[in-house]
């Protein structure tokens, strides 16, 4: 019989406290259950999300809760196109470049949407998000390329919404000359409960063309502003983007180096967990081996 074997006979007691000390920690933690529920990629660094700006604020409101979409019209000649644009930087400075950001937005006739600053490991990140006038947006994205160090990426997405807006003008006419035919019965109506039914059904269908038209009215200012979403960051690890090399010892070791202090604060984390859960601990193993030490004794007696 081994050493260990007989270590692990002797000691089973001692082993099962700690596996449940383990596994409590485990469940109350916060490092724990931060550590369970972040994204990772590859090597350890928490993976940021991005998705296109126009993604959730442009879902169409209407009948239904959602728009199906608009058949094409291709015989419309002034097309209404949205467009939005993301840019990351790395940058020397920035809350300059923020600053400077939202300055040039809003001498355009333009105005801040967002603005924030973390700093994560002592490095500061940020992002601003301005709305500008269509009509400035290639100006204002050759300016904002002027302030960073490099630009790690960029993306400009446009989203023509011509059919929909043609749909909503077709469908606004449709429900104004159908509330006009209510509206001329409720004239001629006697019965009260006729008139109730009627204005029921004028109510109803003055809410859906409030709605078309608010829908209109998104469009066509959204089409006349371009939201601009730059991301900051004298660190190019923390910009939301896909590296794109793939041997960079320098980020290697940037994330190893993230990675080792992530894993020094969570054992840290760990030995204070500990500490303060050693009123239960610690008194059953003190008991576990003063009964150690009794049967030992009768034992060789």
């Amino acid at each position: 019989m081994s050493k260990v074997h007989i270590w692990l006979r002797k000691n089973w007691q001692f082993l099962v406290i700690v596996g449940l000390a383990a596994l409590l920690l485990q469940k109350q933690s916060p490092v724990f259950r931060t550590l369970t529920s972040s994204r990772y990629d590859g090597f350890g660094i928490a993976q940021k999300a991005v998705s296109p700006s126009f993604m959730a604020e442009d879902m169409a409101i209407g009948r239904g809760g959602v728009f199906q979409e608009a058949p094409p019209a291709p015989e419309v000649e002034d097309r209404l196109v949205i467009r939005n644009s993301q840019m990351s930087l790395l940058v020397k400075n920035v809350r300059e470049v923020q600053k400077a950001v939202i300055t040039k937005a809003e001498s355009l006739g333009g105005y801040m949407v967002d603005s924030r600053i973390d700093s994560p490991y002592g490095i500061d990140s940020g992002t601003v998000t301005v709305r500008i006038p269509e009509p400035e947006l290639n100006e204002v994205l050759e300016y904002f390329r002027t302030l960073g160090v490099r630009v790690v990426s960029e993306n400009l997405v446009g989203r023509d919404v011509t059919d929909e807006y043609v749909d909503l003008e077709a469908r606004l006419a449709t429900l104004q000359k159908t509330k006009l035919k209510f509206e001329e019965i409720l004239e001629k109506a006697e019965k009260i409960q006729d008139i109730l039914q009627v204005q029921r059904e004028i109510i109803s269908l003055q809410g859906q063309i409030d709605n078309l038209k608010g829908r209109q009215q998104y469009l066509e200012k959204s089409a006349q502003t371009s939201k601009v979403t730059v991301y900051l960051s004298t660190d190019e690890l923390a910009l939301p983007y896909a590296p794109t090399s793939p041997w960079r010892p320098k980020v290697i070791f940037k994330q190893a180096t993230r990675s080792l202090i992530k894993t020094f604060r969570s054992a840290g984390a760990l030995g204070i967990w500990l500490g303060v859960y050693a009123i239960i601990w610690l008194p059953l193993l003190i008991i576990i081996w003063v009964i150690k030490k009794r049967v030992k004794k009768k034992t060789v007696v």
